[in-house]
């Protein structure tokens, strides 16, 4: 489906039907219940391109940047991007419990102070632009967006792992 007309607007609709979900109608006038938001580079490029896709995973519709859609479509879209992606951002490392794996963290976050597992080192990845990628013992993602904004102390922990 074509997502922009000769405007530039993305000729779409989204709501929510009665259960909730989103549902798009596209410019031929077809309706696509249970699409999904999907962010191209949700690390790196957060405010980029996005995808809605269907419920099988085909794409429906491609946003270059969520500019471009009107306020109420984008907030509908932002609330579900929400509602799936956890990403907490670690600022700061308070502890860990050995520097042998697996190791518990303590670590303060953009959503608080938590304690996760780390199974090994392989669960540490390196993303562009000194970002790393952290899974503990349950797969949830923590998020260093900047290794070199972490304070000294934060670093060495992460230098011992890295």
């Amino acid at each position: 489906m074509t997502t922009n007309n000769p405007g530039g607007q993305p000729s779409f609709s989204l709501h929510r039907n009665s259960f909730g979900r989103l549902v798009l109608t596209g410019a031929d006038g077809v309706a696509h219940d249970n699409v999904i938001p999907v962010r191209a580079f949700p690390v790196s490029a957060p405010d980029g391109g996005l995808s809605v896709v269907s419920s099988d995973g085909h794409e429906l519709v491609w946003i270059d940047r969520l500019e471009q859609v009107g306020a109420e479509v984008r907030k509908l879209i932002e609330e579900e991007l929400a509602s799936r992606e956890f990403m907490p951002e670690i600022s700061r490392i308070v502890g860990v419990s050995t520097y042998a794996t697996p190791s518990d963290w303590t670590v303060q976050t953009s959503r608080g102070v938590t304690t996760f597992t780390l199974k090994g080192e392989e669960d540490i990845r390196r993303l562009p632009n000194s970002a790393l990628l952290i899974a503990d013992s349950h797969s949830i993602q923590f998020l260093v967006r900047d290794l070199k904004a972490l304070d000294k102390h934060s670093r060495k922990i992460l230098d011992r792992f890295l």
